[in-house]
């Protein structure tokens, strides 16, 4: 590999490049961290990349809810405790454990793994819908059920929720959606518990 300009090692200048690829991190601060990687034992180095590679490897999304887990079934939906009735539907990972940081919410949970959004050309295929309306097919006295819609408020978000509403509205199962003007942002991942386990606790029917 040939040099790259103002660094002593090629070694070096792919060490940057790599971790200068992760979201938030220019090549300054991956500088610093790869020369702070360089200080570190050998056994710590090498811990740190295998964490990555098993995270990468072996890591799997549980084929109930799409969240990620270290086996089939995730640790929420294998936990008989919880309420399987009351399902939470979210965009994201980060949804799941900033609801879970609340400890308001004892249902399980659907991971969409994105929302619509023509601009990026996502279309309701390329999310986990079609496995939440199976998931709703297959419920038992769905009347006595009930889906949470906790996406954003934003126009994608509500474009999702009101395409997985019309997917499921015939089903019979009560659909709802997170208590709005409570002072949180749009994003769960930025509300504080307190605030976002009123909105759950507060939830209204779904009105499209």
């Amino acid at each position: 590999m040939a040099y790259k300009e103002n660094y002593p090692s090629a070694l070096l200048s792919e060490a940057v490049e790599a971790i200068s690829s992760l979201p938030g991190v220019g090549r300054r601060s991956a500088l610093r961290l790869a020369l702070h990687l360089l200080k570190q034992p050998a056994e710590n180095v090498h811990h740190f990349t295998d964490a990555i590679n098993h995270l990468r490897d072996q890591v799997c999304y549980c084929k109930r809810c799409r969240m990620i887990s270290d086996s089939e079934i995730c640790s929420i939906c294998g936990d008989n405790s919880r309420d399987h009735r009351l399902i939470c539907v979210v965009e994201s990972v980060r949804d799941v454990m900033s609801i879970e940081a609340t400890g308001q919410y004892h249902g399980v949970y659907h991971v969409l793994g994105g929302i619509i959004s023509p601009i990026a050309g996502v279309g309701p295929s390329d999310l986990n819908i079609k496995e939440l309306t199976e998931r709703v097919r297959g419920m038992e006295a769905p009347q006595e059920a009930e889906i949470i819609l906790a996406l954003s408020g934003d126009v994608e978000g509500e474009t999702t929720a009101f395409y997985i509403y019309r997917q499921i509205e015939n089903s019979g199962i009560k659909v709802t959606s997170l208590a709005r003007g409570l002072g949180f942002g749009d994003d769960l991942e930025y509300a504080d518990s307190l605030t976002l386990g009123r909105s759950i606790t507060n939830r209204q029917v779904f009105k499209p």
